[in-house]
């Protein structure tokens, strides 16, 4: 049953708890205890809603995705120093890659500077990390799923007429 709720949640929309039953014909009831037992053995971490990015307010925050090379160490292979660098505050997401870097990591910053200033005084400067390359995102198409389409016409881009 617990895995029938967590396939309606990652497919779905969001729903709360009466839709699942609904969905599932089970009582509030039940779905409240499955969804309980998800958190408890840890596959269900919590929510994360999507914001459209227009409706934030613009320069209230820099994200950045980072390529990390690290040293593999004898014992621990990447773990240990991957592990360090997801506890930062800044690091939203730290993968292990295989290809032409170790680490993929999504950072948040309130600006470019403070941004530039963890990797080059926290990040980098950690043993074991051999490099960095820092990409700061300009523009989001899409994110977890949903498409952020424009509504309204670029105003600096003309009409096409025929």
């Amino acid at each position: 049953m617990a895995d029938e709720v967590l396939k309606l949640l990652l497919e779905g929309e969001m729903l709360d708890q009466n839709q699942i039953g609904k969905i599932l014909a089970l009582d509030e009831e039940t779905v409240e205890r499955e969804l309980a037992e998800l958190k408890r053995k840890g596959i269900l971490l919590g929510w994360r809603p999507v914001f459209h990015p227009a409706y934030l307010a613009e320069g209230d925050s820099v994200h950045a995705l980072i390529e990390v090379k690290i040293t593999p160490e004898r014992e621990g292979g990447f773990d240990r120093i991957a592990e360090r660098i997801a506890r930062f505050r800044e690091v939203e997401t730290c993968y292990l890659m295989s290809g032409a870097y170790d680490l993929h990591v999504l950072v948040h910053g309130k600006t470019l500077h403070s941004v530039a200033n963890f990797v080059a005084a926290r990040l980098s400067s950690i043993e074991g990390v051999l490099s960095t390359a820092t990409h700061f995102m300009l523009k989001v198409y899409k994110e977890q799923g949903y498409m952020f389409e424009r509504d309204q016409q670029d105003p600096d881009k003309p009409s096409v007429s025929a």
